[in-house]
């Protein structure tokens, strides 16, 4: 005999059905609209639509082969099982909760065609290769933001954590959001439990010279004897330097002052509106060259091994062939970690970056603008970087902070990405214009820097050129054509995963792996050379510490103090500077 319905079981099944079957038969709908709208070539086009009516009828089907089954078990205990949970293979939906509701499984299933099709018709699209990327660029924000798992009346998991929690998931994700509207930006870490100088940037050291644009730290000697030529550091300026220097098993700092270097890194000052007019011209005079300057007075050394990172090293190379022009080499070595110097590919950052936006940017915070100038905010340029990876950045932290309650876990370079720094407009603004937009840098003589012809390829000190393979920001390819600029003996090493990860591979982790050419000239193409490249896993740190010392002269007595009688401690590191908020 059949059993009576279990009221707790059916009652939701037949008007959450049709709720969903009406809003997202709706959405498909509109989908299908969409194919008629956008220009396209005829067979794509038709191809698209037939593909897209078989796919949507067939999950149709099957979403209702399970709520039968689901409703028959509901109804008779005897019954078949019902028909198996979809496999969604999407993390968004990796939950249980997602694939076991009939309605759920079929909102997911539906959102991700949609998305597949949307993001076809993009690439399908006819037109100029900027606009087209401009255009996906464009539906893959719209598609994400859309995501059935960021909305809670569509997302099983958050609604079975509210009812757990009797509410208080929901409580304290309606906490987190006001917390982090009045903050600025999205948690992406438990920001309370980091403090710059406590529990990061903790490598010892001094401040031992600064002026209005950065602060110059020396670092204490972790070995008994150095190498006689120092070591410059020259981090991003877009960022806190301390990205080299999160914990003491990852800071790459600390790594050198352990191979026995004397380590000096430019803190870069958190620009307000009292430097809202400094330019490129002052970065590199009265920064990068000033950094050089003071590292050799203090030291002693003629020459110094130096490294920039990201747009530092953009700003180092710039300085060493400006001191190129005026005949002096202070530089015995020059690291390049992801840098760009040719501009021709920068990857999806070029999506952003046109005549019309460069000159806006000039008119409202370059020398252009009514004041002369302004401030590139540090929260613009940290959101930029996240909806690059919106998934990952954006929304996975709204799914978690707001829709179910979590406070996210402590994480020292999640803290490090949301320290964001501001930029001097009219600094930034001839970035954008002679890098990006126009790619001159690399032309010889074709720009003025400090009253110099600036021409990259007087640069002819070694140089160690490493990129990461799966860099978002400065694609590996693009970084490899440094080979090309640069005239010195070179050594190009390909590091695995990203921007960051890739760089901060401390050894003792023995993760991921690199690649290394061999001993002959390196070819112009990256592809070329990527395919005589050997694999060897591990970091690419001991690789480049081997190089370094060949380049870092012979051992002295570690100093006894930090800076020197001209350049007297200020105060300890890692001093004032880093530890202004934007």
């Amino acid at each position: 005999m059949k059993s009576k319905p279990d009221p707790v079981a059916s009652a939701p099944v037949a008007p959450m059905t049709e709720a969903v079957a009406q809003a997202l038969t709706a959405t498909a709908a509109e989908t299908l609209k969409s194919l008629t709208a956008v220009t396209l070539p005829m067979p794509s086009l038709a191809q698209m639509q037939s593909d897209y009516l078989q796919q949507a009828t067939d999950l149709w089907n099957r979403s209702m082969q399970q709520f039968q089954a689901m409703a028959s078990a509901a109804l008779d205990k005897s019954a078949a099982p019902p028909v198996a949970a979809p496999v969604l293979g999407d993390r968004r939906f990796s939950a249980p909760d997602w694939a076991e509701n009939p309605a759920s499984a079929f909102t997911a299933q539906l959102y991700l065609l949609n998305a597949r099709t949307l993001l076809g018709l993009a690439d399908q699209l006819q037109g100029d290769e900027k606009v087209k990327q401009r255009i996906r660029f464009a539906v893959q924000q719209w598609v994400d933001a859309a995501a059935p798992s960021n909305f809670l009346a569509l997302n099983p998991e958050a609604q079975r954590k509210a009812l757990e929690t009797q509410g208080e998931s929901i409580t304290q994700g309606l906490q987190h959001l006001w917390h982090d509207i009045r903050q600025g930006h999205v948690s992406q870490t438990d920001e309370s439990l980091f403090e710059v100088g406590r529990n990061v940037a903790t490598s010892e050291g001094a401040v031992v010279f600064e002026n209005e644009l950065f602060q110059l730290l020396e670092y204490k000697p972790l070995t008994p004897t150095v190498h006689e030529r120092p070591m410059l550091f020259v981090p991003p300026c877009i960022n806190k330097y301390y990205i080299l220097d999160l914990q003491p098993e990852n800071s790459l700092i600390r790594y050198t002052v352990a191979q026995g270097h004397r380590v000096f890194v430019m803190s870069w000052r958190n620009a307000d509106d009292s430097l809202a007019a400094v330019t490129w011209d002052q970065y590199i005079e009265d920064a990068v060259i000033r950094a050089i300057g003071v590292t050799r007075d203090i030291t002693g050394a003629e020459q110094i091994n130096t490294l920039g990172f990201c747009i530092g090293g953009t700003l180092l190379a710039t300085a060493l062939a400006v001191l190129a022009a005026r005949g002096e080499k202070p530089a015995a070595s020059v690291t390049l970690l992801t840098s760009l110097l040719d501009f021709t590919d920068t990857g999806i950052l070029d999506l952003f970056i046109d005549e019309a936006m460069v000159r806006m940017r000039e008119r409202s915070i370059g020398a252009d603008s009514p004041t002369g100038g302004g401030l590139l905010k540090g929260s613009e340029l940290a959101s930029t970087f996240s909806f690059l990876r919106p998934n990952d950045l954006v929304w996975n932290y709204v799914v978690g902070n707001y829709l179910k309650g979590e406070t996210p876990p402590p994480f020292d370079l999640l803290y490090w990405n949301s320290d964001s720094t501001n930029l001097p407009g009219p600094m930034y603004c001839w970035y954008l214009r002679h890098t990006y937009l126009e790619n001159r840098l690399m032309k010889p003589r074709d720009l003025t820097v400090c009253g110099q012809p600036l021409d990259l390829s007087l640069i002819d000190t070694p140089a160690y050129i490493y990129a990461s393979r799966e860099d978002h920001i400065v694609p590996w390819e693009s970084a490899y054509r440094s080979t090309q600029v640069l005239k010195g003996k070179k050594r190009f090493v390909l590091g695995a995963s990203g921007h960051i990860a890739g760089v901060i591979n401390p050894p003792a982790k023995k993760k991921r792996s690199h690649w290394v050419g061999g001993t002959a000239a390196l070819p112009a193409s990256a592809e070329t050379w990527f395919g005589k490249a050997k694999e060897h896993p591990g970091s690419w740190w001991t690789d480049w510490a081997t190089w370094l010392a060949s380049h870092a002269g012979r051992q002295v007595a570690a100093p006894k103090a930090a800076g020197s009688r001209r350049h007297p401690v200020i105060e300890a590191a890692p001093g004032r500077y880093v530890k202004q908020k934007a």
